[in-house]
């Protein structure tokens, strides 16, 4: 399978290609070529040291979007045991961008939601990319009030462009069901940890993206909107995208500078794609922490906390008239 290469890659790319190629020549018939595979040896090291160690919020949301960055069902496969897929909104139908189940963690039984992208292109189509239609919503509404009456803790983990902005989905009561969910879980009695994986855009995100701990991998981000809509909106340029993904504060330190953001997991150099079993574990290590912090609060604290949380984010000026 050919490698995917991101646009901002390409002259890192390039080079390790003509490293490759250097390398299987024959040094014993041109011994002078050692010298200089050293020197791009190193060209190329002090190349992926400087371009990865300074990503602009554009570079970030494209590695983000990565095909080969683990997804939900790798942490789900990874951290979790006893999983039981729970399917269907009791309403329309199952969704497959959303998924949901009951699991353990450690020794600790949670509920699970999430955004579920696919690795194939057919895989991608019947997941919708990602992005819910309102079953979907209802679906993870549906698991969380099951998680409520039986006092588990929730995890969910974000992924998504956004929801689906169809007709179809309008005429489905698409606003309504991401407003549900995000009333139902500003609500529950039970501990939720957020974990910001890939993309989370939008109200697609945030419907399942609001709890009492946001955890965010380094080169994960949570906007309002995609910087490609933004673009639209603003300039009517889709292209201008990096401009507004620059001042949207989307990326995991824009949020943990803003305190929305609890805590980052790092990536390796070039995105959790590098090494996504070691990336999967340190964000487990963080799940596992943040429930057993949050495990001796009871409901109401847990409500009250969340509340008093959603209030602290922004700043807000009272003007006086005369």
């Amino acid at each position: 399978m050919a490698r995917f290469v991101m646009e901002f890659e390409r002259p890192l790319v390039e080079l390790e290609e003509k490293l490759a190629d250097l390398k299987k020549i024959d040094l014993a018939a041109m011994p002078d070529l050692a010298a200089e595979i050293t020197d791009l040896e190193n060209e190329v090291e002090r190349l992926r040291q400087t371009m990865y160690q300074a990503l602009s919020p554009w570079e970030k949301v494209q590695v983000s979007r990565h095909p080969e960055r683990p997804k939900t069902p790798d942490y789900l496969e990874q951290l979790f045991t006893d999983v039981v897929e729970l399917r269907g909104d009791r309403a329309f139908g199952d969704d497959e961008a959303i998924v949901t189940a009951l699991a353990t963690l450690g020794d600790r039984r949670v509920m699970v939601i999430g955004h579920r992208k696919g690795r194939t292109t057919k895989e991608n189509v019947k997941r919708n990319f990602g992005s819910p239609h309102p079953e979907g919503f209802r679906k993870a509404e549906r698991a969380m009030r099951l998680a409520a009456k039986f006092r588990l803790p929730v995890v969910t983990f974000l992924d998504t462009a956004g929801a689906a902005p169809g007709l179809e989905d309008e005429e489905r009561g698409q606003a309504w069901a991401i407003a549900n969910c995000l009333a139902t879980l500003s609500a529950l009695p039970v501990p939720v940890v957020v974990v910001a994986i890939g993309e989370g855009g939008s109200g697609g995100a945030l419907a399942i993206g609001f709890g009492d701990r946001l955890i965010m991998l380094e080169n994960a981000y949570y906007s309002v909107i995609s910087p490609e809509m933004c673009a639209v909106i603003l300039y009517k340029d889709a292209a201008r995208a990096a401009e507004s993904a620059a001042a949207l504060s989307l990326t995991a330190q824009d949020l943990l500078g803003l305190g929305i953001a609890d805590e980052i997991v790092a990536e390796p150099l070039g995105g959790a794609h590098r090494d996504a079993e070691a990336v999967v574990a340190a964000a487990g290590e963080r799940i596992a922490a943040a429930l057993a912090e949050l495990g001796g609060l009871d409901a109401a604290a847990l409500v009250e906390r969340r509340y008093e949380r959603l209030r602290a984010i922004g700043e807000f000026v009272e003007a006086t008239g005369t």
